[in-house]
């Protein structure tokens, strides 16, 4: 199938866009229509959104109009997402501020990819992010979503505290992660409710998968 090439157990997707609102729209119809092809429905909202973020930052960071190319790689238990662009400045995670939206799109980043990065190339740079895609998916949730947590909690100037404080503070960061990311979806023009369902329908239906 043109675009994507099998080689040993990977399936592989390049996509060239150009850095423009109207075009991270069509990249991220893109991903999820290939994915679908893939066979892989459940990660698709979680790529949609990473697709969003990275393709996002490279129209406010490197420019509108820039060149930028969406690579999707499948292999084993993992999607990796890689968006490549001209520009060798090196994104890096800042304080989050309430006030502000700039700065937040790597937390997120963070929160929702199992791992990501950066790497320079002789062209520009990389940053890339991975999905898990395979068995035990619910156990790397909860490991991810913990760690994501605790970064949060240091990020936004919480203070870890031992046995039951811990856990409380852990529940009110993930209360703000919750409502930040309401606040992401809303600024993108997504509606929150449509976005929590669909995040319980997940929930569920990995649930009852398990």
């Amino acid at each position: 199938m043109p675009g994507y090439d099998v080689t040993e157990p990977r399936l592989r997707c390049v996509l060239p866009f150009e850095a423009a609102p109207a075009e991270v729209r069509l990249l991220r119809r893109a991903t999820v229509k290939q994915l679908s092809r893939w066979g892989m429905p459940v990660a698709a909202d979680e790529a949609e959104l990473l697709v969003t973020e990275l393709a996002t930052n490279v129209v406010k960071h490197v420019g509108e109009g820039a060149s930028a190319t969406l690579i999707l790689e499948w292999r084993g238990e993992r999607l990796r997402l890689e968006v490549h662009d001209k520009s060798q400045a090196v994104p890096a995670v800042s304080a989050a501020d309430c006030d502000e939206e700039c700065g937040r799109g790597l937390h997120l980043l963070a929160a929702l990819a199992a791992d990501w990065g950066t790497v320079l190339t002789a062209a520009g740079k990389a940053v890339w992010c991975e999905i898990s895609t395979g068995t035990g998916r619910a156990c790397r949730r909860i490991a991810r979503a913990a760690e994501a947590l605790e970064q949060y909690q240091g990020a936004s100037g919480g203070i870890a505290l031992p046995g039951r404080g811990r856990k409380a503070g852990l529940e009110e960061s993930a209360v703000e992660l919750i409502a930040d990311l309401l606040h992401w979806t809303t600024a993108r023009g997504h509606d929150p409710d449509d976005i929590l369902d669909r995040a319980q329908m997940h929930y569920e239906a990995e649930g009852a998968a398990a």
